[in-house]
């Protein structure tokens, strides 16, 4: 892999990293002011929610540190070693991790009157699509395998 695509790479988690930073830091704690001052139906949902959405964040910020130590293993060229499947496990555990909260966050939207039924079946299929992505990430893991056997095999030979 070229020199440019890791470093356009690199830009785009520092960007992400930076931004979910600001959330947790300016955005939740607005959302927790806004969430106090309504009340109503879902008043007592306010600190599940939060806790949620920030684990969730913080998920999310696991694949990024993730994906940047990849990506040194690209550039160094060693990710066809066995210390890159450490990295891409906690990605997959991350994902499920988030799918779950995803899952969690539509249990406790879903009785009562407060949240539409449909907002509850959109929020559980974003937990399929998370864990949709956790099941690409498998395959792939399942790829590297390969391609590390395969390149170890190839150095045996050499």
């Amino acid at each position: 892999m070229g020199n440019l695509p890791v470093l356009g790479l690199r830009a785009v988690v520092v960007m992400l990293l930076a931004g979910s930073v600001f959330v947790q830091a300016v955005m939740v704690p607005l959302l927790a002011a806004d969430l106090e001052e309504v009340g109503g139906d879902l008043a007592h949902l306010r600190v599940p929610v939060l806790v949620i959405l920030l684990l969730g964040i913080v998920t999310a910020q696991v694949v990024l540190v993730c994906v940047w130590r990849l990506m040194t293993m690209v550039r160094r060229g060693t990710v066809f070693s066995y210390d890159a499947f450490r990295y891409v496990h906690i990605v997959i555990g991350a994902m499920v991790a988030a799918a779950l909260l995803v899952f969690t966050l539509g249990t406790l939207l879903a009785p009562g009157e407060a949240v539409a039924p449909g907002v509850v079946l959109l929020v559980g299929g974003v937990g399929v699509a998370i864990l949709g992505v956790a099941l690409v990430v498998l395959v792939l893991r399942m790829l590297l395998a390969q391609a590390t056997r395969m390149r170890a095999e190839l150095e045996e030979v050499i």
